[in-house]
């Protein structure tokens, strides 16, 4: 370079010079690209040695590549590998500088402008002896920027072959040369970028196949059914995917349940509350359709999942299989309102169905608004759209839902295996309508009092006072009261297990002679009660009639034949009136019956002379 003003030895400059920049190009890693520039700079541009400080992540400048031409006794600047210097101190460094276009060169009488944090290290060459020579303690650097003016670093050459400081095409040549290092050292960032993203998400989708394999799994393995639903589009709501236990559960395939969707499967009686169970974490107990024609119940819990970017994407839903549960709740119901021996609906049950079908409101206000009398629902004349079921009804505002009238375990195709699981017709089918309806709103139709017409058509007194809306009144609802005559004797002479069959026997008898709608209850030990709605002064008499003529045939009990009497009272339910005074006012007429046949009423001290068990 000491003849640099020859155009021959410029030409060969730009030779080694398009040599060097081949090799930052070759460079696979920003290592091997650092490495290059260093090497490029000492072997084509005729520096002893050069370093590069790279820009870390937090701003500061590491000593990341060294080159000497010939390794000193002293190490070198080796040993400024991995030391850092401050942003603050390189920037300082560089604004003191002489400009040497987009060089950096700073005179060695100007050391006091680097600061004690920045790598520095000072070779043994000879002392200058005119003003162009090379100082050992001179510095010449090139700043590499980013396309984006972003420093990227800073290449340090010392020491020139030729022992003077660079001349102009010197200085061009290493201009071009740390152009063309920046250029490389950013490719070299953005292919180590690359590779890092790739690596990550080599790893990522890494962990998304093991969770999808972990996630097929769980699904197509779980003990218990489980759906995935879709969310949107044409087929929302079809089930798109199904589990084994699904398929077992509900007996169908998995080609068929794909087809459909649980709005199509869920009974309609539940078909509500599926429509309102939230889609997250929403949680219902309903039943599905089974192939065999029957309804599972099942508890369904929802969960949705959502994709980061674009939102719920499909419906989780697990599917338990409560059929065990539910029929134990069933059987725990209807024992809790239900009596043991004879399987009737008990005391507390007949008071409840009573008081669903009674108001608050006086006699006389329901009277006056009743036109006609109840309407005929075709059920057995029961009217009123509100009867009895005799095959009973779960406990006191029981929900009517949680059974429903087409119940039946799994695994039975024959009827009911649980008696007086079903509500009668007419009774509200949730606590929460029995409520409404007892408060006189909804649907509740009232309950009134007959008239009593005597023998020349005349009105006799009633708990109406006399008017047209009282006459106009035909048919209400009646509770016969039945107690059993000589029941007493029949445990004495032959035991209590004798009575408890005559007390089956009598329960039988007196559910085959009501009509369809009709309750049936035991109150307690040999008293009966029979509900019937809908139902006029001369039908209840006849009714009472039929009671009687069913009781008193003889029946067989272990060998024996045994006869029990039965008396019978009358009486009438209203709105405005409590269950106990529609219940008392029936117990009375069967004591004004007793009376008048003679038979055993009251003790000594007015208490009844038969046994009444609790």
């Amino acid at each position: 370079m000491e003849a640099e003003s020859e155009p021959y030895v410029r030409l060969a400059t730009l030779r080694t010079l398009h040599r060097v920049v081949a090799d930052l190009n070759a460079a696979r890693s920003l290592a091997g690209t650092l490495q290059a520039v260093v090497e490029g700079a000492v072997h084509g541009l005729g520096f002893d040695a050069a370093a590069v400080s790279l820009v870390r992540p937090d701003g500061d400048l590491v000593v990341a590549a060294v080159w000497e031409l010939e390794e000193s006794a002293m190490g070198g600047p080796a040993v400024l590998l991995g030391q850092v210097g401050s942003r603050e101190s390189w920037d300082r460094l560089l604004g003191v500088s002489d400009h040497w276009g987009t060089l950096r060169f700073l005179p060695y009488d100007r050391g006091w402008a680097v600061a004690s944090d920045i790598p520095r290290w000072i070779g043994d060459g000879p002392m200058p002896v005119y003003a162009n020579d090379w100082h050992p303690a001179d510095g010449l650097l090139a700043p590499m920027y980013s396309a984006g003016g972003d420093l990227l670093g800073v290449l340090s050459v010392d020491r020139p072959r030729s022992g003077k400081r660079p001349g102009a095409w010197t200085r061009e040549a290493l201009e071009m040369f740390s152009l063309q290092a920046s250029i490389a050292i950013g490719n070299a960032r953005l292919r180590a970028e690359m590779q890092r993203a790739l690596a990550r998400l080599e790893k990522e989708q890494q962990a998304l196949r093991a969770s999808e394999e972990s996630f097929r799994q769980a699904f197509e393995y779980a003990p218990s059914g489980m759906a995935i639903t879709e969310l949107h589009g044409a087929g929302r709501g079809q089930l798109t995917r199904v589990n084994d236990a699904l398929c077992r559960l509900l007996g169908r395939p998995r080609a068929v349940l794909r087809q459909q969707s649980f709005a199509d499967l869920v009974h309609p009686d539940d078909r509500a509350l599926l429509e309102r169970t939230s889609a997250e974490s929403g949680r219902a107990e309903l039943r599905l359709s089974r192939r065999d024609g029957g309804y599972q119940w099942v508890c369904l819990r929802n969960s949705i999942v959502a994709d980061a970017a674009e939102g719920p994407s499909f419906l989780l839903t697990h599917v338990e299989d409560i059929e065990d549960r539910k029929r134990h709740e069933l059987q725990l119901a209807h024992r809790a309102s239900h009596d043991a021996l004879t399987g009737l609906p008990n005391g507390a049950e007949l008071k409840a169905r009573l008081g669903r079908r009674l108001c608050g409101q006086p006699q006389e206000a329901v009277a006056a608004g009743h036109q006609g009398g109840p309407a005929d629902t075709g059920n057995g004349g029961t009217g009123y759209g509100a009867g009895y079921g005799s095959d009973g009804y779960g406990a006191a505002g029981y929900p009517e839902s949680l059974f429903g009238d087409s119940y039946r375990p799994a695994g039975h195709d024959g009827p009911e295996t649980v008696p007086g699981h079903r509500p009668p017709d007419g009774f509200p089918a949730t606590a929460d309508a029995a409520a409404a309806g007892a408060n006189g709103y909804g649907e509740h139709v009232h309950a009134v009092v007959p008239a009593d017409h005597g023998p020349g058509g005349e009105l006799r007194s009633g708990p109406f006072r006399s008017g047209a809306a009282a006459a106009s009144v035909e048919k209400g609802l009646a509770v016969i009261f039945c107690d059993l005559d000589g029941f007493k004797s029949i445990n004495d002479r032959f035991g209590h297990n004798a009575g408890d069959a005559v007390l089956v026997e009598v329960a039988r008898r007196l559910s085959a002679a009501v009509r369809d709608g009709d309750t049936v209850a035991r109150l307690g030990g040999d008293e009966f009660v029979v509900l019937a709605d809908g139902i006029g002064r001369d039908e209840a008499k006849d009714l009472a009639h039929r009671l009687r003529n069913a009781i008193i045939p003889p029946m067989r009990i272990d060998g024996r034949g045994m006869r029990v009497g039965v008396s019978l009272g009358i009486g009438w339910a209203g709105c405005g009136m409590s269950t106990e005074e529609v219940l008392h006012t029936a117990d009375e007429r069967m004591y004004d019956e007793k009376r008048a046949r003679g038979g055993a009423v009251r003790g000594a001290r007015g208490e009844r002379s038969h046994r009444r068990a609790g």
